[in-house]
């Protein structure tokens, strides 16, 4: 079974969710039929200070814009946006489907470095979901560097929790090399596809974007990669994965 996942990596304008969403819009234009279209973190505001204030409730006007895209399509539409549930504001990553259903993922480890940590409430569940026979793990960002939250845990009959691990991100291009090798790692030690989407440019405080969105097998092995402004496309084997999960059942060691 296959999977074709794209991954949109733009310029995120500060603070203008509907020129962001426009120009995602755009883009899409001459994206390839995919079958999840994964976007970077906070892809309508960007990431820093003041992101609070752009919160939008849980029934939101992006919200409304993904069901859109999702239908239009065929595709499951994935990214963050910075959600106020109940008094609380959330970086939410929401998956989205052609139906208009959709879940979504309140992002644990917030960024102490910047004012996230004291804008945001953080997450406190882990989440996996299904989407056309692939199980799917959702994270963000600075999710990355915690290896024990993503843990691909066994169940009681040896099978491993998930196939794929999403990251939306905001990673500065100062740490770039490590943002390419915590996919790589994440990759090999959970016996998993990972697909890590980021953004580009210069942001309102100056900090530069490199992209370096990615596609990585469950070897470690970079399928695509890219530096521009622009959408990359892979396709995910399922019978590749699994073959490899028997010949090399490194999961039943596990700790």
């Amino acid at each position: 079974m296959t999977l074709r996942i794209s991954l949109l990596q733009h310029n995120t304008l500060w603070m203008q969710p509907t020129q962001n969403r426009q120009h995602i819009e755009q883009m899409l234009t001459n994206m390839p039929t995919s079958d999840i279209v994964l976007l970077p973190e906070t892809f309508t505001t960007g990431f820093g200070d003041n992101m609070a204030q752009c919160a939008e409730c849980p029934e939101s006007d992006t919200l409304q814009w993904a069901r859109t895209i999702a239908k239009q399509h065929d595709t499951l539409v994935v990214g963050t946006w910075i959600v106020n549930d109940n008094g609380r504001c959330y970086n939410r990553m929401h998956w989205v489907m052609p139906s208009g259903e959709y879940g979504y993922y309140d992002k644990a480890h917030l960024f102490r470095i910047s004012s996230e940590a004291r804008q945001l409430s953080a997450g406190t569940k882990q989440t996996t979901f299904e989407w056309r026979g692939w199980r799917i793990r959702p994270s963000v960002c600075y999710d990355l560097r915690f290896p024990t939250w993503l843990h691909n845990r066994v169940d009681t009959n040896g099978e491993l929790e998930y196939d794929l691990l999403l990251f939306s991100a905001n990673w500065p291009e100062a740490r770039r090399g490590a943002w390419s090798t915590l996919l790589r790692a994440r990759a090999i030690e959970n016996l998993c596809y990972v697909a890590g989407c980021n953004r580009v440019g210069v942001d309102a405080s100056e900090v530069v974007y490199g992209g370096n969105s990615a596609i990585i097998d469950f070897k470690g092995q970079t399928i695509v990669e890219s530096t521009n402004e622009e959408i990359i496309t892979a396709e995910l084997d399922s019978e590749k994965l699994q073959r490899f999960r028997t010949k090399c059942p490194f999961h039943l060691d596990y700790d």
